[in-house]
């Protein structure tokens, strides 16, 4: 009654290999990016580099590669991350209000404290 598959141990560490080593490249990429390439948008590639590092490990080393309902909870995940991130960034570089704001003053901002001591 029950089936016997012969796997090919040797194929499927190969295929690991192959994941580790573009995990280490992404990881060297990680490193290199803020000085070489794209030095205006840092923050948006370092997320997207970890995001696809992330989705590789997920289904390679987790063996989720099959799993079709994960897979669309994991990108429907994604998605709604990066649209609050998008929202976020969006809404910070919009700041109405730099001069009410305590994360945003001269004081914080590393400003000079003649603000703060000439109110007292």
């Amino acid at each position: 009654m029950g089936t016997s598959t012969k796997v090919d141990y040797q194929a499927e560490k190969g295929g690991y290999y192959k994941v580790l080593i573009g995990l280490l490249i992404l990881t060297a990429v990680t490193f290199i990016q803020p000085s070489m390439f794209l030095t205006h948008d840092i923050f948006a590639v370092q997320m997207f580099i970890g995001l696809v590092k992330a989705i590789i490990i997920l289904f390679y080393y987790m063996h989720l590669k099959g799993e079709t309902l994960i897979g669309w909870m994991v990108s429907f995940s994604v998605f709604i991350v990066v649209f609050f991130f998008t929202v976020v960034i969006y809404d910070v570089q919009n700041f109405q209000y730099t001069d009410e704001s305590h994360i945003s003053s001269e004081i914080t901002s590393g400003g000079s404290h003649k603000a703060a001591h000439s109110s007292h």
